[in-house]
């Protein structure tokens, strides 16, 4: 029995790694590279396309990843843009589990993302016509401060103790924002409340040794497009098992990473995503964090997959039992969706690839789904995310079941 769920373990490690985070690592570095140059403008210009609002978040949105996403939310708790626009931003936007879907079935990405795209422009339209975030704004509750300047002056005076060791990596110092202003209530709510501590050892080895995370990457990714040309890695001359070597090394190194991080529900933050534009180094070491939450989360997936058909006695019984679930499949990618952060949406997705699930309830979950943009105006506006998530919801539902019907 040992033996089995020691071979059941070693699998899930491998083709993780070696078939799904190496993929979305290099893909995920390329958009954070993109984001580095380009994300920071694109954002200040939405400001100033009153008209095209709801069809611009949208765009963000069906882009991987949440970063455009969570620096979008603040423009709305300033007023810059339509609450419209946020609904539109949130069902488009499907998190880091479309990184996985884009490198792992790249037809269903597409369809997802041209669905998401109309579905989540035309929401948003329909949700300005009618003046919904009129309704929605006057139940705002943003906090408020009595004395804001005397309070953010504190909070910088014990930043200050805190980066005393590395002076230079002050998350206000020459930091870019988006969506705000230093000092501002929607600065103090998103940076000062839960601050990075640069003097913990986690936060030490994700800001320098990201090196190290994106060498095993790279070799993981060798070998991963050696797989995908048919040739057998564990099999190669002279190098016995050297697929099983580098995926379980490569998982211990990314479950590692994420601890060290501290992300387990949520990816990254809105301080997070704001430091990816500062440097390029803030954007190495942030991609390598977010990619291994992603890769922890498919590990998990696989290893939950593997499990059960353990358990059960094999691969039909597991497809049969959820494949016959119908639209109850549906409903639970709307529900599932309904959890803000990512790695539950990471590990639906990758049930999905093994067959688990029919196309409606990828679609019904990447629509129902926010990702990490939520938690931000979840901190600044509760009122905001919930309705946001429950016209999501309503959204994701009509549109999956639609979906069941015609493509089953």
């Amino acid at each position: 029995m040992n033996g089995t769920l020691g071979a059941v373990f070693l699998s899930g490690a491998e083709a993780a790694f070696i078939e799904v985070t190496v993929f979305v690592g290099v893909v995920l570095l390329l958009f954070g590279y993109i984001d580095y140059t380009q994300q920071g403008a694109v954002i200040e210009k939405i400001e100033k396309s009153k008209q095209y609002q709801p069809l611009i978040g949208a765009l963000l949105g069906i882009v991987p990843g949440c970063g455009g996403s969570i620096l979008l939310m603040p423009l709305y708790v300033k007023g810059s843009v339509t609450f419209g626009t946020v609904v539109a931003t949130l069902i488009a936007t499907a998190g880091d589990s479309a990184f996985v879907t884009l490198t792992q079935a790249p037809r269903e990405f597409i369809y997802i993302s041209v669905i998401c795209l109309v579905v989540g422009t035309a929401t948003g339209y329909v949700v300005d016509y009618y003046q919904i975030g009129d309704w929605v704004r006057e139940r705002s509750t943003m906090r408020k401060f009595k004395n804001l300047q005397r309070e953010h002056k504190k909070v910088e005076a014990l930043a200050n103790i805190l980066y005393q060791e590395n002076p230079a990596a002050c998350r206000s110092c020459d930091l870019r924002h988006i969506g705000h202003e230093e000092g501002d209530e929607i600065d103090m709510i998103l940076h000062h409340t839960d601050p990075s501590d640069p003097t913990r050892w986690g936060y030490k080895i994700v800001h320098n040794y990201y090196n190290v995370f994106w060498l095993a990457i790279a070799i993981g990714f060798i070998l991963g497009v050696l797989e995908l040309l048919q040739v057998d890695i564990n099999r190669l001359p002279g190098l016995p098992h050297l697929g099983t070597i580098v995926g379980v090394s490569g998982t211990v190194i990314v479950v590692i990473y994420m601890i060290c991080s501290q992300r387990i529900a949520q990816a990254q933050s809105h301080e997070d995503a704001e430091h990816k534009l500062h440097s390029l180094a803030e954007t190495l070491a942030h991609n390598a964090q977010e990619t291994a939450f992603v890769g922890t989360w498919v590990f998990v997936a696989y290893l939950v997959y593997g499990l059960g058909v353990y358990a059960v006695g094999g691969e039909e019984v597991v497809l049969a039992a959820m494949t016959s679930a119908g639209l109850g499949s549906v409903l639970l990618g709307v529900l599932v969706g309904i959890i803000p952060g990512c790695g539950p949406q990471v590990l639906f997705v990758s049930l999905y690839l093994k067959g688990m699930f029919p196309f409606a309830a990828l679609l019904a979950n990447a629509i129902s789904q926010d990702g990490d943009a939520l938690f931000p105006l979840i901190a600044m506006d509760r009122n905001a995310a919930l309705w946001s998530t429950v016209i999501n919801t309503i959204v994701a539902a009509v549109v999956g079941m639609a979906a069941y019907w015609i493509f089953p």
